[in-house]
């Protein structure tokens, strides 16, 4: 679908169809275009960009229909957005609809938000959808929600980062926050790196509470335990829809190159697995400076980096704890000796900065423990909602 939306006196705004080759590209790069220079914002690799949006390599686009466009004005591009709607034969997210949005962003202009949402819009609405939510980039395991604090706060890996004004241009064109997803910033102390007793060493829990490291060399092993445990430990939460086991191999692929040994863990009660984390280094720490560019030079360069570069922070990629325990003592265990964990893998490296995200705001189980260790809320992304019948 086309569309043309007349803008303010400098020109009319198109959006069409991301379809081809050089549109694809265009879609993908266009963040560090326009954003270039804010501060907090920090260029993605184009490379990865392609991994995350491309029907071929990203297994999440068998599940939706989908569309994307690109606007233009005065022949730029100036503004993205794409939309999807979940099969038949896919669950339904829990507590929202199957329609979606994602992927937008935009210069200082309401003319090109407005036309790119209705463009999401009427897409959606000839597919029956009555309710939009999003953004979802592109699903609520990838790039969830539009940054609405926290704006110069330290960029993140896999955190999407959106200017101040593209809220308040959602919110006149009718949207209104559906929920909030919190980030949370530890920074690790002296007394962090300083051995002491914790959970484990506790005589009710030392035989109890075990922690392993993922294996990496048997990783299709260990992702039926942590795919197992994740579905159980998300499934009543808003927005969940079912992370499959493709999906998790797919980007596991990428994770094998950057997640050191120490960076995946698993902690079993009483012999069986029940929660699980994964950590990874923030690359924007060595890519922020190759503005999205791997070639010619980029390549080798980033390459050197990751084998010698000391990280200073770091992102909470995944975790899970199974539901049976959310609410219980033995819950509460597991959820400090994985705390007590992060802490003490911080002192063993480089890193003094550990970002958690994200967390429902309504998710007082893990918010509770989190902000008891001395994290700071860092960022606030928001998943917004409009209603298409109305």
């Amino acid at each position: 679908m086309d569309a043309k939306v007349e803008a303010t006196a400098s020109g009319a705004v198109d959006v069409i169809p991301a379809k081809g080759l050089l549109n694809f590209l265009a879609f993908c790069r266009l963040p560090r275009q326009i954003y270039k220079g804010w501060k907090g914002f920090a260029p993605p690799l184009d490379a990865e960009r392609w991994t995350l949006h491309a029907a071929k390599l990203n297994p999440h686009f068998k599940e939706v229909d989908w569309q994307a466009w690109i606007a233009r004005k005065n022949g730029k591009p100036v503004g993205r957005i794409f939309a999807q709607i979940y099969k038949p034969s896919f669950p339904t997210p829990v507590g929202a609809s199957k329609a979606q949005f994602g992927a937008l962003d935009a210069i200082d202009d309401p003319a090109v938000v407005a036309a790119l949402t209705q463009a999401a819009e009427q897409w959606l609405r000839e597919r029956g959808a009555e309710t939009i939510y999003g953004p979802f980039t592109p699903s609520v395991w990838g790039e969830a929600g539009l940054l609405v604090e926290g704006f110069e706060a330290t960029p993140m890996v896999s955190v999407p980062w959106s200017p101040p004004y593209l809220g308040p241009a959602l919110e006149t064109l009718g949207y209104a926050k559906a929920r909030d997803l919190i980030s949370y910033r530890y920074d690790a102390s002296e007394r962090d790196r300083q051995p002491g007793p914790g959970i484990l060493d506790r005589p009710e829990w030392r035989d109890r509470l075990k922690i392993r490291m993922i294996d990496l060399k048997k990783l299709g092993d260990e992702a039926a335990i942590i795919i197992d445990i994740f579905n159980d430990a998300w499934s009543e939460n808003w927005a969940f829809v079912p992370l499959t086991h493709e999906e998790f191999m797919s980007a596991a692929d990428g994770l094998k190159l950057i997640m050191p040994p120490e960076g995946g863990f698993i902690i079993e009660l009483d012999g069986t697995p029940q929660a699980f984390g994964i950590a990874v280094p923030n690359l924007h720490e060595i890519t922020a400076d190759l503005g999205g560019r791997l070639l010619p030079l980029g390549l080798p360069r980033l390459i050197s980096r990751i084998r010698n570069h000391k990280f200073n922070s770091a992102r909470l990629l995944l975790f899970g704890i199974r539901r049976a325990l959310q609410k219980k003592a033995a819950g509460g265990a597991v959820i400090l000796a994985f705390i007590e964990e992060i802490r003490k893998r911080s002192a063993r490296t480089s890193v003094t900065h550990v970002e958690f995200g994200w967390v429902l705001e309504d998710n007082i189980g893990m918010r509770r423990p989190i902000e008891l260790s001395g994290a700071k809320i860092d960022k606030v992304h928001r998943i917004y909602e409009k209603n298409l019948a109305a």
